[in-house]
C-alpha cells in the first residue's frame, strides 16, 4: 500500500493540550469494524459497551521524566536531552538535536554531566556522571517528555496527567495514551459489570513514533521496543477465549505486545523480548478482538495498525466523522472503540 493512503483532512486546532477531567468524561467514538457503524458516547459508557466475560488488556508501562535541559560545552548553548534507554554502566541512548561530536561534554544542573560516546547513523549515546543513579536524577530533575505537537512546556500537572492509573513499570518515553482515560471509579464499574483486566508491558520508545519515509509501507522497518507478556496474562486470555469473551486491547502498544508474543512463541506464550512488529492492513490478528485507542497522526504506523483491525475505508470514514464532530486529537484527546 502507498503511504499517501494514510492521509486524512485535519484541523490542528483539534489537538488537545491537556486532558478532560475527570478523564473518563472524554468522548468515545464507537466503531463497528464489521458493520462500519458509528456512534458517539463517552469513555464512562464503557461498562455498557463491553460484556461480562470480556477482558481488557492494558499496558502498565510508566513514563520516566526523561527530558533534561543541559548546556553544551564549551559554548554554553542550552540543549534538550531526551533519555531513551539505559544501556548499563551509566551509558544512555538519548535523542538530541544539533551538531555534537564524540567527546563533547554536556553539563546539567544538580552536579551532573555527560560526555557523548556515540553519535552516528545508529544513534546517540552519552556516559553520565551523576551524584546519584541516573534514573533517580531524572526523577528529581527531569521533565515529562510531552510529544512535540503539544505546544507548551511540561507543567507539574503533567506528572499526573501523563501517567495512566495502571503505570507500574518505569521505562517509557511516552504514555500509552488510550490508558489515560481510565480512572479508579471507571475500573470499579467495569469490575462490577464482569469485565476483567490484565496487563502487559511495552516500554514506549522511538520505535512507536519512527516516521514512515518509504512510499511503499511494506518496506518500513520498526525500531525495537522492550515488552513482556506474563504467564498470568496468557492464562487470563486463554480463559477469556475459552468462555467466548473478547480480548479488548487498550492502546496500540498492548496490541503489539500481544501479537508479538503470539508470533515469537509460535502461539500465545509468556514472552520477554524486543518487538519490531509492524502491523498494517493485511495483518492476521491472533489474539486481539477489539481495541480502544486515541486518534493518531496521519501517515504513522499507529494509524496503519488501527486500519489493519477496522479496515482502511472504515477508518477513513471514522476519522472524517471525528474531525467533523470536533473530537479532540492525540495524546490528551478523545478515544475510539473498535468492536
Amino acid at each position: 500500500m502507498n503511504l499517501s493512503e494514510f492521509d486524512f483532512p485535519f484541523d490542528s486546532a483539534l489537538i488537545a493540550s491537556e486532558p478532560v477531567l475527570p478523564r473518563h468524561a472524554a468522548r468515545l467514538l464507537c466503531l463497528g469494524s464489521r458493520t462500519g457503524g458509528l456512534s458517539h458516547r463517552q469513555v464512562a459508557d464503557l461498562p455498557e459497551l463491553l460484556a461480562p466475560g470480556d477482558l481488557l488488556v492494558v499496558n502498565d508501562t510508566k513514563v520516566l521524566a526523561a527530558r533534561l535541559s543541559g548546556r553544551k560545552q564549551p559554548t554554553g548553548t542550552v540543549v534538550d536531552v531526551l533519555f531513551v534507554k539505559d544501556c548499563g554502566d551509566a551509558v544512555w541512548e538519548v535523542m538530541l538535536k544539533g551538531h555534537f561530536r564524540v567527546g563533547q561534554a554536556i553539563l546539567f544542573g544538580g552536579e551532573a554531566s555527560a560526555t557523548v560516546v556515540q553519535r552516528d547513523e545508529r544513534g546517540t549515546k552519552i556516559k553520565v556522571v551523576s551524584p546519584v543513579p541516573v534514573v533517580d536524577f531524572l526523577r528529581t530533575h527531569g521533565r515529562m517528555p510531552l510529544p512535540p505537537y503539544i505546544k507548551r512546556s511540561a507543567q507539574p500537572e503533567d506528572q499526573v496527567w501523563y501517567q495512566t492509573c495502571f503505570a507500574d513499570r518505569e521505562g517509557a518515553i511516552a504514555a500509552p495514551t488510550a490508558g489515560l482515560h481510565f480512572t479508579p471509579e471507571l475500573m470499579n464499574r467495569l469490575r462490577a459489570r464482569g469485565v476483567e483486566t490484565t496487563a502487559v508491558t511495552l516500554h514506549v520508545g522511538p520505535g512507536t513514533f519512527k516516521p514512515v519515509v518509504v512510499e511503499r509501507i511494506e518496506d518500513h522497518q520498526m525500531g525495537e521496543e522492550w515488552f513482556e507478556v506474563s504467564a498470568t496474562t496468557v492464562a487470563a486470555i486463554r480463559k477469556t477465549q475459552s468462555s467466548g469473551g473478547r480480548v479488548v486491547a487498550v492502546g496500540t502498544t498492548a496490541v503489539r505486545a500481544l501479537e508479538s508474543a503470539a508470533q515469537q512463541a509460535g502461539g500465545l506464550q509468556a514472552v520477554v523480548g524486543e518487538s519490531r512488529l509492524f502491523i498494517s492492513p493485511g495483518f492476521r490478528f491472533n489474539v486481539v478482538d477489539a481495541l480502544m485507542t486515541n486518534f493518531h497522526l496521519p501517515r504513522t504506523t499507529l494509524l496503519m495498525l488501527v486500519s489493519a483491525l477496522a479496515g482502511v475505508e472504515t477508518m477513513r470514514k471514522a476519522y472524517a466523522e471525528a474531525v467533523e464532530q470536533r473530537y479532540r486529537f492525540y495524546s490528551y484527546g478523545d478515544a475510539m472503540l473498535i468492536l
